[in-house]
Order: C-alpha cells, then sequence, then structure tokens
C-alpha cells in the first residue's frame, strides 16, 4: 500500500469519525474514489445515499429500526402470505362465480397473482443472468435470510411459486406446431416495451455485492436489509427512467438522451454532426448507459469506482450526462473514421477500460462550463 493511499484512507476516516459528518468534505474526498479498506465505501455509500444520517451518534438506532423494519416487510409480505397459502392451498372457495382464474377485472384477486406472478418470473430471471462470471453471485450468501430458511416455517416461498409458475407457462406456451416456447428475453440496446422493473437487478448487484463484502461482520449480515434501504433512495432519484409515461417529459429518459447530444454539440460539434449525418440516435446506446447507470459498459469494479463519483457529485445525474458525453468525445477519432456500423459496435461494446480516464474528461467537462 502507497503513502498516498494511506493518506486517503486516513483523510476519509478523520471526517467519518466527526460527530456530525461534514458531507461535503466527505464528497469532495468520495468523488475521487473511496477506499474499500475498512469497509470505508460501504459506510460512505450509506451516508451518500441518506440511508445514514450526518450525526454518527444516531446511526446504532436508526440501524436497529430500519433492519427490523425490513424483517417485518419479509413476515407482511413473503411468510405469512405464503404460510396462508400452505395451510389453505386452492380451496373451491377461492374460486366463485364473481371471482375466478379467468375473471379479467383488475381488481380481481386472480388476475393479482397472476400480475405478480409474471413480476416474480422477470426478477427471477434477472437475478440469475446477474454478473454470470462472478463467482460471488452464484453461490449461497454467508448470511441467509434466517427467517425464511426457519424449518418451523412450512409456507410456500417465492421459490417455489416461481418454479410452479415456470412450470405452467413452460407447458402452457406453445406455437403453432405444438412446440414449447421457452424462448428467452434478450438484452436489446434501443428501448422497446421492457417492463418498468426490468434492468433493476443491475442497480441492485452493484450495491448488493458492495454491503455483502463488507469486512465488518455485522454489517456484512444485515447487507440484503441495507441494500434494500439504500436502493430504495436510488431509485427515488431514478426511477423517472423506468416510466414508460414519462419518457417524454422534461424528467424522462428521452429528454435525458437528447441532453447527452445537447452537450455534445456543445462541446464538440464536428463529432455531434458525424453521429446525425449516420443517423446513430442517443437512444441506440444511451438509453442503456442512462438508466443502468453504465453497470453493464464496465466490469463491477469499474462500476462501483464510477459510481463513488456519481454518489458523491450533489448533481450526480446531471454529471452521470456528463460522463456519458466523455465517452464519446474520448473516442471521437474512431467515430469520426467509422461508417455506421463500425459505430454501432464502437457505442455497443464500450472500448476504453479506463474509467479515471472518462472520469477525469467529465469532470474537465463539468469544469468548462
Amino acid at each position: 500500500m502507497s503513502s498516498l493511499h494511506k493518506s486517503r484512507i486516513a483523510d476519509f476516516q478523520d471526517v467519518l469519525k466527526e460527530p456530525m459528518i461534514t458531507l461535503e468534505k466527505l464528497r469532495e474526498l468520495s468523488f475521487s474514489g473511496i477506499p474499500c479498506e475498512g469497509g470505508l465505501r460501504c459506510l460512505c455509500w450509506k451516508i451518500l445515499l441518506n440511508y445514514l444520517p450526518l450525526e454518527r451518534a444516531s446511526w446504532t438506532s436508526i440501524l436497529a429500526k430500519q433492519r427490523e423494519l425490513y424483517a417485518q416487510f419479509l413476515r407482511e409480505m413473503i411468510i405469512q402470505p405464503g404460510i396462508a397459502k400452505a395451510n389453505m392451498g386452492v380451496s373451491r372457495e377461492d374460486v366463485t362465480f364473481e371471482d375466478h382464474p379467468l375473471n379479467p377485472n383488475p381488481d380481481s384477486r386472480w388476475n393479482t397473482y397472476f400480475k405478480d406472478n409474471e413480476v416474480l418470473l422477470q426478477i427471477d430471471k434477472d437475478v440469475r443472468r446477474l454478473c454470470p462470471d462472478i463467482s460471488f453471485f452464484q453461490r449461497a450468501t454467508e448470511y441467509p435470510c434466517l427467517l425464511i430458511l426457519d424449518p418451523q416455517n412450512e409456507f410456500e416461498t417465492l421459490r417455489k411459486r416461481v418454479e410452479q409458475t415456470t412450470l405452467k407457462s413452460q407447458t402452457v406456451a406453445r406455437n403453432r406446431s405444438g412446440v414449447t416456447n421457452m424462448s428467452s428475453p434478450h438484452k436489446s440496446s434501443a428501448p422497446s416495451s421492457l417492463n418498468e422493473y426490468e434492468g433493476m437487478n443491475e442497480i441492485v448487484g452493484p450495491l448488493y455485492y458492495t454491503f455483502a463484502t463488507d469486512p465488518n461482520s455485522e454489517w456484512k449480515e444485515h447487507a440484503e436489509a441495507d441494500t434494500f434501504f439504500c436502493f430504495t433512495n436510488l431509485m427515488a432519484e431514478i426511477r423517472d427512467n423506468f416510466i414508460k409515461s414519462l419518457d417524454d417529459s422534461q424528467c424522462g429518459i428521452t429528454y435525458k438522451m437528447e441532453k447527452v447530444y445537447s452537450t455534445l454539440k456543445d462541446k464538440d460539434v464536428e463529432l455531434y454532426l458525424k453521429l446525425q449525418e449516420q443517423n446513430i440516435k442517443p437512444q441506440f446506446f444511451a438509453f442503456r448507459w442512462l438508466t443502468l447507470l453504465l453497470s453493464q459498459e464496465f466490469l463491477l469494479p469499474d462500476v462501483i469506482r464510477i459510481w463513488d463519483s456519481l454518489f458523491a457529485d450533489d448533481s450526480r445525474f446531471d454529471f452521470l450526462l456528463l460522463v456519458c458525453c466523455a465517452m464519446l468525445i474520448l473516442i471521437r477519432e474512431q467515430l469520426l473514421d467509422g461508417d455506421f456500423t463500425v459505430n454501432m459496435r464502437l457505442l455497443q461494446d464500450y472500448p476504453i477500460t479506463d474509467v479515471c480516464q472518462i472520469l477525469q474528461k467529465a469532470k474537465d467537462l463539468q469544469d468548462s462550463k
């Protein structure tokens, strides 16, 4: 460990040991990257995402309260309904003349059940394909939820419900040749009729990985609960990107994609005109960049480093637009020389791996405003 890195760790520790954290100092330090030693990144993210308050004395009580609240959510939303389902099953009383499995009424209890199943299936698919090349996401957690694993709780788990629903869909969904349709969705570079929850696993993944690898075993044990609340706070800031009805509003994803191009036009008009000439729309690449906070464009450690800067910037999602613009400018020579096909390949499989270079360029663009 270099003396400079040791000095940075000491700077973070000095800021974080104060009775009242100075947010501006923490943001300034975090913008240049947060050391992972000693659980510093986990703690800083929880503060920057407004999960922990600036007053240190209240952390213990707030964490205990929030973690108990999460356990209550599990009991109310998963365990108790699962026990009721296991005890009662589907009885004749569940099917009435007014409410039955074929009832098209949106207020039907059956209609709600089937829609919930669709969400669970999509979540299950997303979770399974999250970072498949990283062993962390393929192995069992060190701290599984004891409420759910308790052998005294004989109830229908979400896993069992998903498996049953998958079996039904594979049995019923057939094409005209009578062959079971078991095709899975593929990642698209442009917006389509995506459900509003699709892609959120790419936001949860880096958060959970960061908290579940905390060297503090007590905090690691509660990584799931802490991830839930930090994810909730983060989604409160970026949820408009996932709401299709807001796409064309000033807070929607279409406006933000166009903002990337308007910024590029201001900073590098030649490159902007080249992309316009080739009819390369920002929707072809910036949709994924912006909605998923670049989580699919770089390796996980690099994504986490980018998020240090995004979370630290007080207008962090304006800064994300500058990061996207910087990514374009840094490959301008290749884009100016390439044709449509070559350039689309560059933008959908970004070639630069040095994220510090990208962040520095974005900071330069920010300072030149």
